[in-house]
């Protein structure tokens, strides 16, 4: 059974928002707080360890109200409902979406329960140390080498974790940028450093480039049989992994139906396994199904993923807003953005429908942010006295790790204060010049969070996956293809065969050729 194929403009709800946004879109809301004592009650979500306030919105419960009959005209539940059940609901590429089906406990696919028993094994014994080099050493370092979902979803995880990490180094090695390769090289002793080699067909370019510079280096001291010792590959291509000297008992499954940017939960996550062990590699995966159970049962209204989902394509489809930031207090989450920007702008960064039709409304929202409180000194100022409107997720945390009580209080009330500011702004006080004039009005969701561990960060990043998708029906777009991926590998293809055979008249786009003509003066 496919997707429901709903244009969303052409439903009643659709346009009974249009209406509601021409009597909204003037409203100054500064002072709202005033006038309801209710609305901070009102529009908040409590859930485990999670508060989400989304009272700092341009909404009104009708707002709200017609937001919901949105996701329920475009028939939301029914497509939760076929994601969940293994429907193939990825219909461009013929598969499954079942992501979700890595983190079910309750209900383990005999093929995943095997992967993690493998997982746990491999992870434990690199861990103990009882894994030795080809020297009889026990490994130091751990490389991970793979492109896109084969690398920021592990990079970001380890570098949120970093508090539960034991003493391994990780490295992630995903630029083909050769320089950076050799700049990596000179971190590793080839005695005590285990490659991930990540890559679901293993003929992704960037990544097998990268790991045949580092087998040569490591050929440099070692033998074809030490191979073994030192490299693991995590593919659903068996053959091609074997014939790069991998061998069987250490190549790790991937399967079909889970999309590169949502893979951290399988295989994909070796390096997390190895870096803060399976016990907290397990907890996340058990957080991310506590979201997953939220997102499925909870009526919309009281649903963090589909609310944050709704406020997206208010101010996107409505306002025009085009873009929206997300600000973590926590340096811990330095790279949840970039995994974010891959995960919402490859997956709904489409203009064909799911009818095959060109779409005439906005889609993919822009991704982009940092941490908090670096982001206060620099692009703030945009969102405070900037001509553009810019809904601002802000993620904090009510306990710190060290427990270093007095920078994370200034920490918090920054985290506090922006969102107050750049609600109120300085509407109704008087200001000394239009230079010191804040507007105000600036929409933000502030979520809560009690303590950066790794089953919160699972439901954090579930909270997002699930967000992307709820966009993705309403605006009738397949989330889960890449054709846009593919294009550019294709053409580069071509243009490297022009620049080893340095026959630059073979390209046909004078602009590349001139380029390449130039390239190759070298």
């Amino acid at each position: 059974m496919s997707l429901p194929k709903i244009n969303p403009t052409k439903t009643e709800a659709w346009k009974a928002l249009e209406t509601h946004f021409q009597e909204m879109k003037g409203q100054q809301l500064q002072d709202v707080f005033l006038k309801d004592s209710a609305r901070a009650d009102c529009f908040k979500i409590e859930w485990q360890d999670f508060y989400l306030d989304y009272s700092k919105n341009r909404i009104t419960e009708e707002t709200l109200s017609l937001l919901v009959k949105l996701a329920e005209e475009v028939k939301l539940k029914k497509a939760i409902n076929q994601q969940f059940s293994g429907e193939k609901i990825n219909e461009t590429e013929n598969r499954e979406v079942l992501h979700t089906a890595l983190r079910d406990f309750n209900n383990l696919k005999p093929e995943v329960k095997a992967t993690l028993q493998k997982m746990k094994f491999f992870s434990e014994e690199i861990i103990n140390g009882s894994h030795k080099g080809f020297t009889g050493k026990a490994i130091t370092d751990i490389v991970n080498i793979g492109i896109g979902g084969s690398h920021l979803g592990p990079e970001m995880v380890t570098e949120a974790l970093q508090f539960y990490r034991n003493h391994l180094k990780i490295h992630f090695i995903a630029n083909i940028d050769g320089d950076a390769v050799a700049e990596s090289l000179k971190k590793l002793n080839p005695e005590t450093t285990l490659f991930i080699v990540v890559s679901k067909s293993f003929t992704t370019q960037e990544t097998i480039a990268n790991a045949s510079v580092l087998r040569s280096w490591f050929l440099k001291n070692a033998s074809e049989t030490d191979i073994q010792k030192h490299f693991v590959a995590v593919s659903a291509n068996v053959k091609g992994a074997k014939d790069f000297g991998i061998s069987e008992e250490n190549i790790f499954p991937m399967q079909d139906w889970v999309g590169g940017r949502f893979s951290l939960w399988s295989s994909v996550g070796l390096s997390i396994c190895c870096a803060i062990g399976f016990k907290n590699f397990e907890a996340m995966l058990k957080g991310a199904l506590e979201m997953d159970n939220h997102f499925r049962k909870e009526s919309f209204d009281k649903n963090i993923p589909v609310i944050l989902a709704l406020l997206s394509i208010w101010y996107n489809n409505f306002f025009k807003t085009e873009s929206e930031a997300v600000v973590a207090y926590s340096q811990y989450l330095h790279k949840l953005v970039p995994y974010l920007q891959q995960a919402v702008m490859e997956s709904n960064g489409k203009s064909v429908d799911r009818n095959g039709e060109k779409i005439n409304y906005q889609t993919g929202t822009i991704v982009w942010g940092n941490v908090g409180s670096n982001s206060q000194h620099a692009y703030f100022q945009l969102l405070h006295q900037g001509t553009k409107l810019i809904p601002t997720d802000f993620i904090g945390f009510s306990e710190s790790l060290h427990g270093n009580s007095e920078n994370h209080n200034i920490l918090m009330a920054n985290f506090f204060a922006q969102t107050e500011a750049l609600w109120e702004g300085t509407h109704n006080k008087n200001v000394e010049n239009a230079f010191k004039f804040f507007e105000g009005n600036k929409p933000t969701n502030s979520i809560l969070i009690e303590k950066l561990t790794p089953k919160n960060l699972g439901s954090l990043i579930a909270i997002y996956e699930h967000k992307l998708f709820v966009q993705g029906i309403i605006w009738n777009i397949f989330s889960y293809d890449q054709w846009g991926v593919e294009l550019g590998k294709t053409v580069a293809k071509g243009t490297l065969k022009a620049i080893e055979n340095k026959n630059a008249s073979k390209v046909e786009n004078r602009s590349t050729a001139n380029l390449l003509k130039k390239f190759q003066k070298k």
